[in-house]
């Protein structure tokens, strides 16, 4: 092919402009993989002070780093790759970005128009590559050699990249795609010449501005949403539910609580399981079927997306029942919400507060029957189940989710796998004030979760610890590659039951060699030696109450370290279904 003079400045400063816009734009993080298509754009970020760049060998790694740390900051992150398959295997965080609602700017590098669907290697059809699962995409033209020098290309640049940024926060935060085409030359620099460096960028506006500023969006509840949330508060049998995304903060929810009465249902994930009203052991409460018939609400307010808890869910049905949500999502998988609320929560409980604080409807004496009984049962439930957990000292899953929670200093930030670790979370955790806890629960996928868990602590999310099962440790081992090289603090507490320990909940965990070879699949590897190879220093504890002094060991230590807690499949089984027992015993 010929290679035309200009085409290697011009693909430089393409480069340099979409990347000076992201970093204007608040853009902090990116992640890249290595290739040669992408070369322009790799030199941009590379020289870009703004911001923070990792590299890694797995496109799939480097997708789910971004993710996290956007996931953390709520701002987007960027995510590079070269041509080819290269751009499929980002397609796993591009999923999770999108159902989870996260801000993730998506470039992939391609060859120019003329050299697709030719047979030209490393070339796949990535326009569209995404669907449905992009906010919005665009297939950026390779550059001509005039365009360096022409004002209105670079207005164009610019103001496609500050717009990705813009539709990446929009309404329904999530992924953006931009199909970056370059041809050869890739750099403007001939061989030898000394170092190879990006194009010159032309100036944008003045003082750092992004050249189309945008911002998260914020839905205001109309007068009808208000009014319905007033009525619904009327009623003394309310919950209020809360999972991932509930968009509000626990003041707020609590001064909701207090004025009517409710109890708060409220998976970690929301944020929002703290404070006097937040009832901890609604799993095993509902699994006792007496107290479920008995405590059935008349209403219910949902924030956000159901909690992990499908008990929860189905015991909801038939319920007159409000779902709020800040991005208008249809959060409702049984399909049971009477009205469907799309407005910032903190916005429509704030306004709702007004009208029932000014002489509406709403409870106004001491605490109501309802709140007593919903208050003692929680005690009851949370004395058995504690009682229970404190009462052996080998390995269990569900006292390593309570005490690692537990445990972990206020500002910290707890990161969970999906599978049995963000239910364990659910279930055993106590109410407590200054965490926060993170999960990749938009498609609830598994893969991912290590590189997922170093994007949160790049995002300067204060300590850092994450709980994973074995299997999801493996999935994405090859994110702990150069993990202790990057300067980041993360502790992974490692429950390791050799295998997959969710799929002896189910119906057919019959414990036959079949269901050991499709569900169960141990794995008997040595996940300390696993570390070692990846230099990244663990250590294996055998009680729990050697688990506390361990994390605390590791966080103080520093940088990127493993607890590993060995369990049994089958006795963790036995363990969940004997703390559902106890608690309906202290019923």
């Amino acid at each position: 092919m010929t290679m035309t003079p200009g085409t290697g400045m011009a693909n430089g400063v393409l480069a340099g402009v979409l990347v000076d816009e992201w970093a204007r734009a608040g853009v902090a993080v990116a992640a890249l993989a290595p290739g040669s298509r992408s070369t322009p754009m790799a030199l941009a970020l590379a020289g870009e002070s703004r911001v923070r760049l990792e590299v890694f060998l797995d496109e799939r790694s480097a997708a789910f780093f971004a993710l996290g740390a956007a996931k953390a900051s709520g701002r987007p992150a960027v995510v590079l790759c070269t041509s080819g398959t290269a751009a499929a295997e980002l397609h796993p965080a591009v999923a999770e970005a999108s159902a989870a609602r996260v801000p993730l700017v998506v470039a992939t590098a391609d060859r120019p128009a003329e050299l697709r669907d030719t047979g030209a290697p490393q070339t796949i059809s990535q326009v569209g590559l995404y669907g449905g699962a992009v906010r919005w995409a665009v297939d950026v033209a390779a550059p001509e050699p005039a365009d360096a020098a022409s004002a209105d290309r670079v207005r164009h640049w610019r103001s496609l990249a500050s717009r990705a940024v813009g539709e990446a926060l929009g309404v329904r935060p999530g992924p953006v795609h931009l199909n970056v085409a370059f041809r050869e030359p890739l750099v403007a620099d001939s061989p030898g010449s000394g170092p190879v460096v990006p194009g010159p960028v032309p100036r944008g506006r003045a003082d750092g501005r992004p050249w189309t500023s945008s911002g998260p969006v914020r839905l205001a509840p109309t007068a009808g949403d208000v009014e319905a949330v007033v009525a619904l508060a009327g009623a003394e049998r309310g919950v209020i539910v809360a999972g991932w995304g509930a968009g509000v903060d626990a003041e707020v929810v609590a001064r909701f609580a207090e004025l009517t009465g409710w109890p708060v249902l409220a998976d970690p994930l929301s944020g929002l399981r703290c404070g006097p009203f937040a009832v901890s052991t609604y799993e095993a409460l509902l699994r006792a079927s007496s107290f479920a018939s008995a405590h059935r609400p008349d209403v219910a307010l949902s924030l956000g997306a159901p909690p992990t808890s499908a008990t929860v869910t189905a015991w909801l049905d038939d319920v007159e029942r409000i779902l709020v949500d800040p991005t208008g999502s249809w959060l409702d998988p049984r399909r049971t919400a009477a009205r469907r609320v799309a407005a910032e929560p903190v916005l429509l409980l704030e306004a709702a507060l007004d009208r029932l604080s000014g002489g509406g409807s709403g409870s106004t004496g001491g605490p109501s029957a309802w709140r007593t009984a919903w208050a003692e049962a929680e005690d009851a439930a949370r004395t058995a189940l504690d009682g229970l957990l404190d009462g052996s000292d080998g390995p269990y899953e569900g006292r390593t989710a309570r005490d690692l929670v537990d445990c972990l200093p206020p500002g910290a930030t707890l990161v969970v796998g999906s599978s049995m670790p963000v239910r364990d979370v659910e279930w055993f955790s106590r109410p407590r004030p200054g965490l926060r806890v993170l999960a990749n629960r938009g498609a609830n996928g598994i893969d991912g979760f290590v590189s997922t868990v170093l994007g949160v602590a790049a995002a300067d999310a204060g300590p850092v610890a994450a709980l994973t099962g074995d299997l999801a440790l493996l999935h994405d081992a090859g994110g702990l590659l150069r993990a202790s090289a990057r300067g980041l603090q993360v502790t992974f507490v490692v429950a390791d039951n050799d295998g997959g320990g969710i799929f002896s909940f189910l119906p057919q965990a019959d414990g036959s060699e079949r269901f050991e070879r499709l569900f169960g699949t141990p794995h008997g590897l040595d996940l300390t030696a696993l570390a070692a190879a990846y230099g990244v220093p663990a250590e294996r504890v055998s009680s729990s109450a050697a688990l506390v002094p361990a994390v605390e060991a590791a966080m103080a230590a520093g940088g990127v370290r493993l607890v590993i807690v060995p369990t049994d499949r089958v006795g963790n089984v036995a363990a969940h279904r004997r703390a559902w027992e106890v608690v309906a015993a202290a019923l």
